[in-house]
Order: C-alpha cells, then structure tokens, then sequence
C-alpha cells in the first residue's frame, strides 16, 4: 500500500542521517525506481528533502524537521487516524482524548496520507454490538470506569441468579466483547479474581480504600484464559446435528449474538436439500434441548443419542396434542 510505504519512507529518513536510494529501497524491499517515485511523492507533499552529491552523498531531511509521528509503524499511523472513535472510548471516558489523539496524528501527515486515511474511513467502519441488540449501556459503569482509573475498591450489589448479592471489589479492569462490558475485579474476601457482567451491577459505591493492582497482572492474556475455561464449564453438551436454511437464519435469535460464536463451534455447507452440518456446544441438557425445540422443526440432532431421543419425544407429545 503506498500510503504505508510512504511513512515508512519518511521514519527511515528521520531515523538515518543520510540515505541513497539503493540503501532506502533496500531497507524498505522496494525496487530503486519505486523509492525514487515515493522520494517525489514526499516532496510533492511538502516534505523538505534534499539531495547530498558525492560519494556519501543521498537522500536528507532538512535539519530540524521531524514527521511528528515519532514511535508509530506506517500502518499505525494510517489507521489510528482512519478508525472513527468507538463507542467504547465514550463509555469509558476517553473519546475526547480519542479525537485530539487523531488531530495531532493528522497534523504531522502529509497530505496525500490524510487522504488515504480519510478514503479507509469511508470504507471500513466497527460495529462491536451483535444484530438484534443494542449496545450495553450500563448505569454503574461510570463508575466502575472511575475505580478502574483511579485504583480504589468498590462496593457492589448484583443480579446473582434469581437473588441479589454484596461485594467489595478491587477493580483490575473492564473487557468489552460483543457490547457487553465485564469488569474483572478482586473479591476482597476471599482473594479470587472473578467476572462481572456489569450491567448487572444494581448500586456501586467508590470506598475510600486505595489497592495495588499486580504489576504483572496481563487484562487480555487473563481474559483469554477464564473466558475459554467458562466456555469448557459452561457450555459442556456437544452436540452433532442437521441444520435446514430456516434454523440457521434462526441461530441468532436463539443463542443471541453475544454468544453465538461460542455456541456454534463449526457450521458446514448446505447440501443439495439445504441441510448443513453442525456441531454445538450448549449449556446443558434440560437449557440445550429447549433451545433445540426453539430451532425445530429445522433440526435434526445425531448425537448424542439420549438428546436425539428426548427431542423425539417432544416432538411426538406436540402431534399428539396438537394433532
């Protein structure tokens, strides 16, 4: 992409006091002519470039100017300043810090880059949320964003189950997947480090109490890990079955957007009836055969067999009830 070579071109420059075009195109695995063609394009773009004569002679910046990109790769430029804002830097605090960071980015661009970048914008755009749901706008998550910040304990009620339950929490951090934010906080009681959806959170009030969070404490490897683990625990029912085109349409509104990269582990080709093969990973029996009868008459389940016969079963108490 010429955008990126060309801020690649313009740091190896700031980087080396002098270059020819053979050690440039070189570095950046382009042939000389294209170097040559990119050297233009910077200058076209108002880059003060010149040329040094003789044997250690070759391509400058003049002295004192600097990009104003200084520690960004070429791609991180462009896309930092192409990506719009998410709705995520808002709910926690941070889109108009989001925005003066892409100001001064487009300041030190070129700009034939800001161009690009604007182009980028206008083709690709994040939508983090799932069809069929909105965004998750909990009410404590300002708070809960402030405690994150400024490292103090938080005192919690939550929706547990069909009861509600206190804690006193050490938030570490906030994960937001498919538009629902989760806080994972230390239980001051007990020492675990646990998940909260925090749109469950009914009150949250900031204590006075200051924490350490852990200096080698990893948000995203930890994620990673108790995320795939809940899913093991969760979701322990494997289940083998044929989908018609009506069912699959139906997957969404079934398992619901958030989890159904979860539920639906593999989802083959239709064949020529518009059956597709599948393989789920449900919740439980009593929780996965209701969400199958949810699915019927579009599903046809092969193992395990106990599942396929309760399935059955359902299927010949509806005719003979509604028959």
């Amino acid at each position: 992409m010429k955008a990126e070579r060309l801020v690649a071109l313009l740091f190896t420059l700031q980087r080396r006091r002098s270059a020819t075009a053979a050690e440039l195109a070189s570095e950046l695995g382009v042939s000389e002519r294209t170097t040559h063609r990119d050297l233009a394009a910077l200058r076209d773009a108002g880059v003060p470039l010149w040329t040094e004569q003789g044997r250690h002679g070759g391509f400058r910046l003049v002295d004192g100017w600097r990009a104003g990109l200084d520690g960004l790769t070429a791609r991180e430029a462009v896309a930092l300043f192409a990506l719009g804002v998410p709705s995520a830097l808002a709910g926690l605090g941070l889109d108009t810090a989001g925005s003066a960071a892409r100001a001064k980015v487009a300041a030190g661009m070129p700009a034939e880059l800001r161009e690009h970048a604007a182009l980028v914008a206008g083709r690709f755009h994040l939508d983090a949320p799932g069809w069929f749901g909105s965004a998750d706008e909990p009410p404590a998550l300002a708070t809960v964003v402030q405690a994150v910040w400024a490292q103090r304990r938080l005192s919690v009620s939550y929706h547990r189950r069909d009861k509600v339950a206190s804690r006193e929490l050490e938030p570490f951090g906030l994960v937001l997947k498919a538009g629902v934010w989760y806080l994972v906080a230390r239980v001051v009681s007990d020492d675990a480090l646990r998940t909260y959806r925090v749109s469950r959170i009914l009150t949250a009030s900031p204590l006075d109490v200051a924490f350490e969070r852990p200096a080698d404490f990893d948000l995203a490897r930890w994620w990673s890990t108790s995320s795939a683990t809940f899913e093991q625990v969760a979701r322990p029912l494997r289940v083998k079955a044929r989908l018609n085109r009506v069912a699959v349409r139906e997957l969404r509104r079934v398992f619901g957007g958030e989890h159904l990269a979860e539920t639906v582990v593999s989802l083959g080709p239709p064949d020529a009836e518009g059956w597709a093969p599948a393989e789920l990973a449900l919740e439980g029996d009593e929780i996965g055969l209701g969400q199958l009868v949810a699915l019927s008459p579009g599903v046809e389940v092969l193992e395990p067999a106990e599942l396929r016969a309760a399935l059955a079963g359902i299927g010949a108490e509806l005719a003979a009830r509604n028959g």
